[in-house]
């Protein structure tokens, strides 16, 4: 059997001369030249056979591109002889005109069923038979077109199976199972598309709280898999090094306002069950109600959605307050996509939220909650094709400590981050002139589950220790220059020619980080080669807006450090200033 791509050039042929190969099988000789002499005189090259036998062979042999078949033949009948030649065309379109002089019904019904597509009478009929036959040829041309579209659909939609495997092969690496496979966490994920346009992200931070996002992005497939993969990345990142609920969502939130096209965002819940102070933390933007069923009263508390989806707004106007709720042991929450309220029946017919409501309204066990849910929509459905991503899932707050031992590391870290560790920086004077460490020391600082939070303080901390040693200790500034506002420009000249003139000096910064219970504490000793100074008459501790008067514009630095930190000490003979700074994971 030829393909489409063979036919192509004889097919182009055709379309520019208007010229077919036209097979006739016809047992009568005289009718047989009579239609012969008719079809070249119209232009159309004519193979000849004798009955249904040959009219088979010469098929097969000389590919036609239209077929006349008397109904009554020797050896094989026009009938059985139609439905031969029709297997053998198979996809292609090969009209075949039955030569009759019936008349009845019955019998021409029984040439249509064999694939007969159309009559011819006797006697022939020259304008006739030109009609049937530029009929046919504009079927066959319109069934060519169709039938090359219908090859480019097959192509372009392997292709993009093909893609979406390759994206789903890579979001799966990143978006990998996490905490999912905890047994207090139960889900059912059902696709749509390759990709799924539900995505299901759980971790357990450094603290032991466990972190749940369920997303529903806009769109199925390849569009899901944009905001997908760089939700999956920021979440587990972030979640492993200790980040708050409130900075992971505006993280996410930020990634996707800046990642996605406009028309496209993820409606989503982000939890944190905090297994020590028996709560969970939860924001909705965009999910259908999220429920917290009580085990001990069989009730319900819903979560409503109480903001816009994650990628609709910038960090500007983005908000991450969360609703917090105590939980009791044997406690569920339920939270789920769209795509329940929205699967369909045979009839058209919406689960909705009646169904749902009836469930919960049933005072079933929690644990049975979940099940029942999910076997109602799944008969509700049927064999019925699904026209969205079907998401649910529950989360149980154990009755004992059994179903959670593990989640908390020994140290309360993780590891492949920074637990204890110490580390000396020190900048000579090339460095000194064009070079700025603060960016550097934060990178690393924030490398420490739950210091990230704190970086911003930490920069203020670590700018104040380094000017002080870099201005007062290595240049020798004096505070007090800047007593005026116009002493200001004066103060920063001197110090632009100080770091040009520089050639023997050094700042070195210290680092001693320990783990501790719920936190950790982080010491700063700045050393610089100076001859070293000691501040009179400014308060190490206290608010820095409530200096003396005289002390408005200058010396507050190192008063803003004390009132930051746990500890601020400069040590003999001055050119050595040491901090603690004490951290705990937010509780």
């Amino acid at each position: 059997m030829r393909s489409l791509q063979d036919r192509l050039p004889a097919e182009s042929a055709t379309e520019n001369t208007g010229a077919l190969k036209i097979l006739v099988a016809e047992d009568s000789a005289a009718d047989r030249l009579i239609l012969q002499s008719m079809l070249q005189r119209s232009g159309h090259e004519v193979v000849l056979a004798e009955d249904g036998e040959s009219a088979i062979t010469a098929f097969s042999e000389c590919h036609p591109d239209l077929v006349f078949l008397d109904v009554i033949m020797p050896n094989v009948n026009g009938i059985e002889a139609a439905r031969r030649i029709k297997s053998l065309a198979g996809d292609e379109l090969v009209p075949v005109i039955f030569l009759t002089s019936l008349a009845d019904a019955e019998s021409l019904a029984t040439c249509l069923d064999a694939g007969g597509d159309d009559f011819l009478s006797k006697p022939y009929n020259q304008i006739v038979l030109d009609s049937k036959i530029k009929a046919f040829s504009r079927m066959r041309e319109m069934h060519r077109t169709v039938a090359h579209q219908k090859d480019q659909i097959a192509l372009h939609n392997k292709h993009l199976i093909q893609e979406q495997n390759v994206a789903k092969q890579v979001f799966d690496k990143i978006a990998h199972a996490g905490a999912l496979k905890l047994d207090i966490i139960r889900y059912y994920m059902s696709a749509l598309a390759v990709f799924n346009g539900d995505v299901l992200l759980a971790e357990v931070s450094p603290r032991g709280s466990l972190f749940v996002v369920l997303g529903d992005f806009t769109g199925h497939g390849l569009p899901a898999a944009i905001g997908s993969m760089p939700l999956a990345a920021t979440f587990y990142g972030m979640v492993g090094k200790g980040f708050s609920l409130a900075d992971i969502l505006r993280e996410i939130n930020q990634k996707l306002y800046q990642t996605l096209p406009v028309g496209l965002f993820c409606c989503a819940t982000c939890v944190d069950i905090n297994f020590k102070k028996n709560r969970i933390s939860v924001w909705n933007g965009g999910l259908p109600d999220n429920i917290l069923y009580r085990h001990k009263t069989r009730t319900y508390e819903r979560v409503k959605s109480s903001h816009l989806p994650l990628g609709v707004l910038s960090n500007r106007d983005f908000k991450a307050d969360t609703q917090v709720l105590h939980l009791e042991p044997g406690d569920h929450f339920l939270m789920w996509s769209d795509g329940i309220q929205e699967a369909r029946n045979r009839a058209g017919v919406m689960f909705g939220e009646d169904n749902i409501n009836a469930v919960l309204d049933s005072s079933l066990d929690a644990s049975a909650v979940y099940a029942q849910i999910l076997k109602n929509v799944q008969e509700h459905i049927g064999s019925t094709e699904k026209d969205d991503d079907i998401s649910l899932v529950d989360i149980t707050f154990p009755e004992d400590d059994s179903k959670v031992q593990g989640l908390v590391p020994k140290s309360g870290m993780r590891n492949g981050y920074l637990e204890d560790w110490e580390l000396t920086l020190t900048l000579v004077a090339s460095s000194l002139k064009t070079f700025n460490p603060l960016s550097l020391l934060i990178h690393v600082i924030s490398e420490v589950p739950g210091l990230r939070q704190n970086s911003s303080v930490l920069y203020t901390v670590l700018s104040e220790l380094f000017n002080n040693a870099l201005e007062h200790g290595v240049l020798g500034l004096e505070s007090s220059i800047k007593s005026s506002p116009t002493g200001f420009a004066e103060y920063y000249r001197l110090r632009k020619e100080g770091l040009e003139a520089l050639t023997e000096a050094f700042v070195r910064f210290e680092f001693r980080h320990e783990v501790r219970e719920n936190g950790g504490m982080l010491t700063i000793t700045v050393v610089d080669s100076g001859k070293g100074f000691v501040p009179q008459d400014l308060p190490l501790t206290g608010d820095p807006q409530k200096l003396p008067a005289s002390a408005q514009y200058y010396g507050r630095g190192l008063t803003l450090v004390a009132s930051i930190c746990d500890s601020l000490q400069i040590l003999p003979p001055g050119n050595r200033v040491r901090v603690q700074f004490s951290w705990n994971y937010e509780e």
